[in-house]
């Protein structure tokens, strides 16, 4: 063989070796990521050739395929669209699917990994191709509990099972009709998504889980509580000075109570009292002792600057990574540049209630072939120790007692044990303030962890108050599912 003809050689061996190279790593390598990438609009239209799986709660579809007589096949249907929307999410003819269509697309599809067999054998058995149906952990009541609640205002609630971490309700208002973006006429579906996206009061945000996210307010005051009792340095009955109003070090903002004055009267006041009375100066006085390291790391045991997938994606709720003194200060009033999302405070309430443990949430129960052979069920996992169980009996007790004699008096239940936390935070000057409660029941034998965010002051601006508006919200629901 002459030079010339062994270089060419040589070369046309090294271009077929990379072609295989990377048709194998698309075709192997990434082939699941490029299938489950929502841009990829081959898949997406594959996936309307096949019968795609339901979506169960209890049994019964809240999303579901039927016969198409148009150039599609099926045409995906929800039942009680908005209330159940920020479960399933939509899937559009284009544009990105949401929810759990976005989530478990694969699977609903029946193109995942685990269905190949399953695809395979119905396709040489000539029956048409159909997707595995989704049984997720919503309960019927404790949803249709949370969204009537809610009524007309702007917010999320979310309850959970404090010992398992399954999400059994998650309502987020105000919302939409997922079938509206689910029609097959692509022109329609581009206007309707643009309206809801221009909408000022952002429709598609999920608030339980993420959105423009709001500071938490009074209701991390569990988690600088709980920094303060793993310490060691600090009981329920340890005293801070109780004056009328406190200057943040280095500066000329002025802190105060929610009511004015001291928290109680006396010239000392105890944390146990602070947190029943959801005192202001006494938190900032304690989250300055402590420092942001504690508080910081407090909060990440509970779940803070960490996203979950449930299997959707959600949004971290954040404590700021380096602040000043005053801003620290301010984050023991969950204040400054703290935020959370309601998933994330109906997680420290329900660590409280299990002993300590944080649960990874979850609202997949499992997941099912046409066959009925169960593909995936989910099972409870833990995300970590974030107390110790003598720390969390010690909460629950001043829990209890913010709701049957403190702040949160409005969440009391009639022959039930409740524990609860109230807040109200500042959004600025003149912004209206966020409302929030937490909290569990019955609180000797924690079945429901629940959180209720309400912005916009409920309507009242600068008015409305925690114990006003959201504790009220979180007892209908809780005697709602507790009577069940």
């Amino acid at each position: 063989m002459n030079r010339e003809l062994k270089r060419v050689t040589i070369v046309a061996l090294l271009m077929f070796l990379a072609l295989f190279g990377a048709s194998s790593v698309i075709q192997y390598v990434q082939a699941d990521e490029l299938a489950a990438d929502p841009r990829n609009a081959r898949t997406l239209y594959q996936s309307y050739s096949v019968e795609r799986g339901p979506i169960l709660v209890d049994g019964n579809p809240i999303a579901f395929s039927e016969p198409s007589d148009d150039d599609y096949k099926f045409q995906r249907i929800y039942s009680n669209g908005p209330m159940y929307a920020p479960v399933t999410g939509f899937i559009p003819v284009n544009g990105e699917p949401t929810g759990l269509e976005a989530a478990l697309n694969a699977e609903l599809s029946g193109r995942s990994e685990s269905q190949f067999f399953d695809s395979l054998n119905r396709l040489i058995s000539g029956q048409d191709p159909m997707g595995a149906s989704v049984e997720v952990t919503i309960d019927p009541v404790a949803q249709q509990a949370a969204w009537d609640a809610l009524g007309d205002y702007t917010g999320a609630i979310i309850v959970t099972e404090p010992k398992t971490g399954r999400i059994i309700a998650m309502v987020t208002k105000p919302t939409y009709d997922p079938n509206a973006l689910a029609v097959h006429d692509g022109d329609e579906v581009e206007q309707t998504y643009q309206s809801l996206v221009e909408n000022p009061s952002d429709p598609l945000f999920n608030r339980a889980t993420g959105g423009d996210m709001n500071p938490p307010g009074s209701v991390f005051k569990l988690v600088v509580t709980a920094a303060a009792l793993e310490s060691g340095q600090y009981t329920p009955d340890s005293t801070f000075p109780n004056p009328g109003e406190l200057t943040l070090p280095g500066t000329s903002s002025v802190v105060r109570n929610s009511g004015g004055g001291t928290c109680g009267g006396g010239s000392e006041v105890t944390l146990a009292t602070a947190l029943r009375l959801s005192c202001n100066i006494p938190f900032v006085e304690l989250a300055l002792e402590l420092g942001d390291d504690a508080i910081r790391t407090q909060a990440e045991k509970f779940g803070f600057d960490s996203s979950f997938e449930i299997p959707m994606p959600t949004a971290a709720s954040t404590y700021p990574p380096n602040p000043d003194e005053p801003q620290t200060g301010l984050s023991g009033i969950g204040q400054g540049d703290v935020r959370a999302t309601p998933l994330q405070m109906a997680m420290v309430s329900a660590a409280i209630a299990n002993g300590g443990v944080v649960m990874n949430p979850d609202v997949v129960d499992s997941i099912t072939a046409p066959d009925f052979r169960p593909i995936e069920e989910f099972d409870a996992t833990q995300f970590g120790r974030a107390i110790s169980e003598s720390t969390a009996r010690t909460m629950t007790g001043m829990m209890v007692d913010g709701v049957e004699n403190g702040a949160a008096s409005n969440a009391r239940i009639d022959g039930v044990s409740v524990a609860g936390k109230t807040g109200t935070a500042e959004n600025g000057e003149d912004d209206p303030y966020t409302l929030w409660f937490t909290g569990f029941a019955p609180a000797d034998d924690p079945r429901y962890a629940i959180t209720v965010l309400v912005e916009d002051g409920g309507g009242l601006g600068q008015e409305g108050f925690g114990n006003l508006i959201a504790a009220p919200l979180a007892q209908q629901v809780l005697e709602a599912v507790l009577n069940t």
